[in-house]
């Protein structure tokens, strides 16, 4: 293309003319800087720690030991069966990653407008970066959670292998993607309106009670609030993803139904809003 003084670009940067427009060749071409993002997130995280990575470990069989206490030990709360120790630590491995994408991804406009107003790059590489950084603490808490599982297994609570679990890879991807939906349109909607990032951390606490993470999903049926945990399109991730770790739990192939369509849309309007505030965030983060 010519400019003005006859000479030709080399390349041609203009804003999306399509909401839905989302070219995954530009992003795979910019993978190598997706990588830089995911490095730079771990690294910067623990850069100051004495601990380290070691604080995905410490977190979650702290958080478990307090679940303990409160949810099992006082309030008395069943968990159909399942070990209450693996029965909260494999709930908590779960949301902290869901919690991890989702408010991480929503300070992505604000958090970088640095950088976007000195380099292009397609900016879907940061938010997507985010939930690939938090693949490395599920990664760890994962592994703890099964070494626990291992060790109960040697101490009386059976061991329950299937070829299930190769779903579960399936089921971290549909939480990353609703924590990525739901993260980029929070992250689109705080450039003109801060307050959300004020709300986004209440209702993250919310929406863990919302979940069964600390109570199974049978412990709420025939209660008046049982419609509210039935609507969150994470409560039948984590049923499901308990009854292939543990044969345990609810199975409800609708209600997985609801959350495949719900991420597809969450998805889908994620894009169409992360699109339009893209062309103008500049002037209004």
């Amino acid at each position: 293309m010519d400019n003005k003084n006859g000479k030709e670009w080399d390349l041609e940067i203009t804003a999306r003319s399509k909401a839905l427009e989302f070219n995954f060749k530009e992003i795979w071409r910019y993978r190598d800087l997706m990588l830089l993002f995911v490095k730079r997130d771990f690294i910067a995280q623990y850069k100051q720690t004495i601990l380290g990575p070691v604080w995905h470990v410490i977190q979650p069989v702290l958080t478990t030991v307090m679940y303990l206490l409160i949810f099992n030990r006082i309030a008395r709360i069943p968990t159909d069966g399942i070990n209450p120790t693996l029965f909260y630590l494999s709930g908590i491995t779960m949301w902290s990653y869901f919690s991890q994408c989702l408010t991480h991804t929503a300070n992505t406009f604000i958090g970088n407008s640095s950088i976007f107003g000195k380099v292009y790059f397609p900016r879907m590489v940061l938010p997507i970066s985010v939930v690939i950084s938090n693949l490395i603490r599920l990664g760890i808490q994962f592994a703890l959670l099964f070494i626990a599982i291992v060790w109960f297994d040697f101490h009386g609570y059976p061991l329950t292998l299937s070829f299930l679990w190769l779903l579960l890879p399936v089921l971290v991807a549909l939480i990353g993607c609703i924590g990525l939906g739901l993260g980029i349109i929070i992250s689109s909607l705080t450039t003109k309106y801060r307050d959300l990032s004020v709300l986004l951390t209440f209702g993250v606490q919310i929406g863990m009670y919302a979940t069964p993470i600390v109570y199974p999903l049978s412990y709420v049926k025939g209660k008046g609030y049982e419609w509210i945990i039935g609507m969150n399109p994470l409560t039948p991730l984590l049923e499901v993803y308990r009854y292939i770790l543990f044969g345990k739990g609810t199975f409800d192939l609708y209600s997985v139904m609801y959350t495949l369509g719900f991420t597809v849309f969450i998805l889908f309007a994620g894009v169409m809003i992360f699109n339009k505030v893209e062309k103008s965030f500049m002037d209004t983060v």
